[in-house]
């Protein structure tokens, strides 16, 4: 069978070897069809990527790059990189450069190359290091050609065939060839195939091969749904190795056990001495998550998360000991130790691998591999799982929000791994309820005060009370870029981690807000919430419409007019119903001289589809052109 095996690799070779041949004269830009140069930053002339899984511990990719970028935006186009840890080598990196008529212009060796950690004390994937090429081009257009070759012995994680990258990029040719021993019990999972026409060459027990050709650059489309936009194969392996340790699982639950049994094993341990604290801390409480939060308090007090550097991260958690004496670690780590403690108090909570992004991605439920790239705690609460993470020193307990939030986990329990879903934020808890004033003078000067107490996803912006008083003073004359020559005053905030909320407390003023011609004044009511939101127009739209995310926001501001003026026009209240949202003004006049404005806007989560952007472009647009409604003042 092995005879048989390495016979189709022979095979492989010379196929890429009789390809990358050929392509050599097609180096030049002027070779390239105008289709494909349309819309276009750069142009994938060739990506090839040729993977052999020799055994369960062997696995060698080998990779081809032709990139022609045609402007400064395309470089990121170029992929001119590659990541190695202890168990796995870079054995062969370069590139060459083309000038736009395909003459080489300069070789670029691995001594060229940038070599550093690829750590961000997040990431699973703590143990890596990159190596990557900054060129910087004397001229555009220009062609990089990028070959590496990598071998691993790790093979839980196979690369994801991606073969469009991104957006305003076009691709002559992408191919993928794998090879692999039937034994091992190869599998793959394919996604957005059918607005592709993506052949499937091979597909066997024993190879797997795929080739999309001439497909034009893609503009972006705002709030399009990436993971639902591009065609990817995610593949893995039911027999694998991870951190040198053989693991066979044909679904989550085995996945589960064997990760527990050989990852996470002996990993928790924490000395006497810091048992006998930790108990001493929880006293005689019994509720679990009020043991729970006493824990974690203790864990953000006592620790901070740090890059993990090469020795001592990789997949496999630090010991929970060296956390506990050394005061950091990663997301792994952390978690780990904080799992670690909650056992001492008889608090049981399970690693959890997801996949953190402010985009929603979930861990495919019915495709059992190495997916994730960050790890936090779950701890059961009755019916339902409370998540903590553990990076973060100054995150109230259970707040998850915007990074872990509404996605399929795996967590992973000591009789195996389960897939479930993390919290959900609904649209009508994120909220933003403002209540202030402000007084508009004879010269047309503003000045006003406003509290803002926000809470559920709305919550994050509780990280700005640790920021540098010039950023939150940058934050606010954004946040309120309606009000022109704005200063920022006196500023307060109340983080009650608690109840997750968040309370800030703005003074600010601005000259001229009120446009004064002849004996008339005119301004904006809506000083402190405009939603400018500019939803650009899309001609004969292709992806879906998604808002991950909705939310309220309330306001009630009372605004004081100057004395000597009377109102001679005032806006009338407006309603907005929709599949969208719910937008609502109440404008009250209080006596000759006082207004109370009130406003509230809803704002729905939902995935619709292009044919609707145009209709929630048209609801944006009515909102924004509401919040802009403007009071006339006329002189006495």
């Amino acid at each position: 069978m092995y005879q048989r095996f390495f016979s189709f690799i022979t095979i492989i070779f010379i196929f890429t070897t009789a390809l990358l041949s050929a392509q050599k004269s097609n180096y030049s830009y002027l070779t390239i069809s105008d289709s494909l140069k349309e819309n276009a930053n750069a142009v994938v002339r060739l990506n090839q990527i040729d993977i052999v899984i020799a055994s369960q511990r062997s696995m060698n990719i080998k990779k081809t790059r032709i990139v022609t970028v045609l402007n400064e935006n395309g470089l990121g186009a170029i992929g001119a990189i590659a990541g190695y840890d202890k168990r796995s080598k870079v054995k062969n990196i370069e590139g060459t450069v083309y000038d736009s008529f395909g003459n080489e212009i300069k070789k670029i060796k691995r001594k060229d190359f940038i070599d550093r950690s690829a750590a961000d004390g997040y990431s699973i994937f703590s143990d890596d290091r990159i190596i990557f090429i900054d060129y910087t081009p004397v001229q555009y257009p220009f062609t990089f050609v990028y070959e590496s070759e990598f071998e691993t012995s790790t093979t839980a994680h196979i690369p994801t065939w991606m073969p469009i990258s991104n957006y305003f990029i076009s691709i002559e040719k992408s191919v993928i060839n794998v090879i692999y021993p039937s034994i091992l019990g190869f599998k793959k999972k394919e996604f957005n195939f059918s607005d592709y026409k993506i052949k499937k060459i091979i597909d066997n027990e024993m190879q797997l091969s795929y080739l999309l050709t001439n497909v034009s650059a893609q503009k972006y489309e705002a709030n399009s749904p990436d993971s639902k936009v591009f065609p990817k194969v995610m593949m893995g392996l039911e027999s694998f190795n991870l951190e040198g340790v053989d693991g066979t699982a044909k679904n989550w639950k085995e996945y589960g056990q064997w990760f527990a049994a050989n990852i996470l094993k002996g990993t928790d341990n924490l000395t006497d001495e810091t048992k006998v604290k930790i108990k001493s801390l929880v006293g005689d409480e019994t509720d679990p998550i009020k043991k729970a939060r006493i824990v974690y308090k203790y864990m953000q007090e006592k620790s901070r998360y740090v890059s993990i550097q090469v020795g001592i991260g990789g997949f496999k958690p630090m010991f929970a000991s060296d956390v506990d004496r050394l005061g950091y670690g990663d997301c792994k780590a952390l978690s780990n130790y904080t799992r670690a403690m909650l056992e001492v108090v008889g608090v049981p909570s399970y690693y959890t691998e997801l996949y953190g992004d402010e985009d929603i991605i979930n861990i495919e439920s019915d495709f059992s591999s190495l997916q994730g790239n960050h790890v936090i705690l779950c701890i059961p609460d009755g019916k339902d799982y409370t998540f903590l993470e553990c990076t973060n020193q100054n995150a109230p307990f259970g707040y998850q929000a915007n990074f872990t939030d509404d996605r399929d986990v795996l967590i992973i329990k000591p009789d195996g791994g389960e897939i479930v879903h993390t919290k959900i934020y609904e649209d009508k808890f994120n909220t933003q309820i403002s209540k202030g004033n402000y007084e508009i003078s004879e010269k047309g000067d503003f000045g006003g005060k406003i509290v803002i107490v926000s809470e559920g996803s709305q919550y994050e912006k509780a990280k700005m009370e640790n920021w540098q008083p010039e950023d939150k003073d940058k934050h606010y004359k954004n946040y309120w870029n309606n009000i022109n020559n704005l200063k920022i005053g006196k500023m307060s905030f109340l983080n009650d981690k608690e109840n997750i909320r968040f309370t800030e407390s703005v003074t600010i003023s601005a000259v001229n807000y009120g446009n004064i011609t002849s004996n008339k004044m005119m301004f904006a009511l809506n000083a402190f919430n405009q939603s400018t939101t500019n939803v650009k127009r899309i001609r004969n739209r292709k992806n879906p419409l998604e808002i991950q995310r909705g939310y309220v926001d309330i306001d009630e501001i009372e605004i004081a007019l100057p004395a000597n003026f009377s109102i001679e026009f005032l806006p009338s209240n407006a309603e907005i119903n929709g599949k969208f949202g719910e937008y609502k003004t109440e404008i009250i006049k209080k006596d000759g001289n006082n207004i109370i404005y009130k406003r509230r806007f809803l704002l729905k989560k939902g995935l619709y589809t292009n044919k609707e952007y145009n209709e929630y472009r048209l609801f944006r647009e009515q909102v924004s052109k509401n919040d802009n409604a403007k009071i006339i003042l006329t002189k006495s």
